[in-house]
């Protein structure tokens, strides 16, 4: 089993990508081309969601192993 040194390093590594993926995603929705595709569309490119999705997804598991005993 990991150590609690060790889970709690994974859920700071787990934190740290979700707000990247998500600042990454946010950056992607609002470029010249993300916006068209969303005036085009009326939502997001399927990249763009997997970047807010996978972003908001590996920060909840982080922080629930950041805050777990």
């Amino acid at each position: 089993m990991a150590t609690n040194t060790t889970t709690k390093v994974i859920s700071l590594v787990l934190m740290i990508v979700g707000i990247g993926l998500a600042v990454w995603g946010f950056k992607d929705a609002d470029s010249t081309a993300g916006q068209v595709t969303e005036a085009v569309t009326g939502s997001y490119t399927d990249e763009t969601m997997m970047m807010l999705i996978g972003g908001a997804a590996s920060f909840i598991v982080g922080l629930y192993l950041f805050i777990k005993k």
